[in-house]
């Protein structure tokens, strides 16, 4: 548990305007690189996927496309499964995730479904690791085709003429130290509210949809992902970041209402993962094989349920 009494942008109480987020986009640096961390990936993977440019970022001068791939052979009659990863851009092992699904498993579901993979939604996220875009606005709350971030907006432009054809959409995040330590603290700081500190689960979980639960489907990843990495227990509230645990390792969220990403498809099969990925227990290469076993868990129970 983590507790901050300061933010150092803003006055306490008071929302931020242009000159606080100016001044908060000041403190942001970059910390890597996603063309050449990411793109280079991509690049390899379009030998045998389709490359979508489905979007481009201008942030002052600073230029980003925005990639996904998908199936080169796209059969109609087949169901379509969107994973999306990097929503958060902090969030390493979305990213990796997601991409290492297409390098080691994707092969597997050749003829059984079509893969649509947008595997860095918020690279200047992921450049500055920070939960934000550069306009301090957390993409993940604001998958609405009106939103203000444009990082979602370009991926319900790509996603919408599809719609019907998804039976599945999971979206791979992970749940860190740092939203305790910083990422809470800023929103709060942002808002003009008083930071509430707040536990950090030891553990990986999931989100399921609370208008469409499917507790089967949330139970199959976390028997699958039970073999790579632990699941995070309940607090002594029950509570996994203060939402009621309904099940082990799974809490629910209203997708739509929270302007989630995990709800843009309208899939029958719908699913956040939560990685710890600074966990003693725990170790990169876990989390990103646990982000591969949920992607692979949760295509094998959607094909078996169709």
């Amino acid at each position: 548990m983590t507790t901050a009494a300061f933010y150092p942008v803003g006055t306490p109480g008071q929302p931020w305007g242009e000159t606080e987020r100016t001044q908060w986009r000041a403190l942001q640096s970059r910390q890597r690189r996603y063309d050449e961390d990411v793109l280079p990936r991509i690049e390899a993977l379009s030998e045998r996927f389709e490359k979508v440019a489905y979007g481009r970022l201008d942030y002052a001068g600073e230029r980003y496309t925005l990639y996904a791939l998908r199936n080169r052979d796209w059969n109609a009659a087949l169901p379509a499964a969107l994973v999306t990863g990097g929503v958060h851009g902090y969030e390493t092992s979305g990213v990796t995730g997601a991409l290492g699904f297409l390098e080691e498993r994707a092969a597997e579901y050749a003829g059984k479904v079509n893969l649509l993979v947008a595997p860095c939604v918020s690279p200047w996220g992921y450049e500055r690791i920070n939960r934000w875009n550069h306009d301090a606005i957390d993409p993940n709350r604001n998958f609405r085709a009106d939103g203000p971030a444009h990082e979602s907006t370009t991926l319900i432009e790509l996603v919408a003429p599809l719609r019907g054809q998804f039976l599945l959409h999971i979206d791979l995040h992970e749940t860190t130290d740092s939203d305790a330590s910083e990422f809470s603290p800023a929103l709060a700081a942002r808002d003009g509210k008083v930071y509430e500190p707040e536990l950090v689960p030891d553990g990986f979980y999931l989100v399921d949809d609370r208008e469409n639960p499917q507790p089967a489907f949330q139970q199959a990843i976390i028997a699958a992902v039970e073999r790579v990495t632990h699941i995070a227990p309940p607090d002594d509230k029950g509570e996994i970041i203060g939402s009621p645990v309904v099940a082990r390792g799974v809490i629910e969220y209203p997708l739509a209402e929270y302007g989630l990403c995990a709800g843009v498809t309208g899939a029958r099969y719908t699913t956040t993962t939560e990685v710890y990925p600074d966990s003693p227990r725990t170790s990169p290469q876990q989390c990103n094989e646990a982000q591969i076993a949920a992607v692979c868990a949760a295509l094998d129970y959607a094909l078996a349920h169709a």
